[in-house]
């Protein structure tokens, strides 16, 4: 589970503090979340209630992330390419 200081500061790595319900934001948080939550499976592999969460949370990441290319196709492709420089 995310805590407060944890949230705020992805919030202020996106920009400012006010601007929370940002699409950026969002995606932060939910990859912070689903970050969170695969750590969580490693240990309870049999948490079927919290992977139909998993679930949701990926998906509407996913829909976030296709809103962001259609509006922002150049954010798109900066918040996608940090992703892929943290997973290597």
């Amino acid at each position: 589970m995310l805590t407060s200081q944890q949230k705020q500061q992805i919030i202020l790595h996106a920009g400012s503090e006010k601007n929370t319900g940002s699409t950026k934001v969002q995606i932060l948080l939910a990859t912070a979340r689903i970050n969170d939550l695969q750590q969580h499976f490693q240990t309870h592999r049999q948490d079927k209630h919290s992977r139909r969460g998993l679930l949701n949370i990926v998906s509407k990441r996913r829909k976030l992330l296709k809103y962001l290319k259609v509006t922002d196709p150049i954010e798109h492709a900066l918040l996608t390419k940090k992703a892929v420089a943290h997973k290597e």
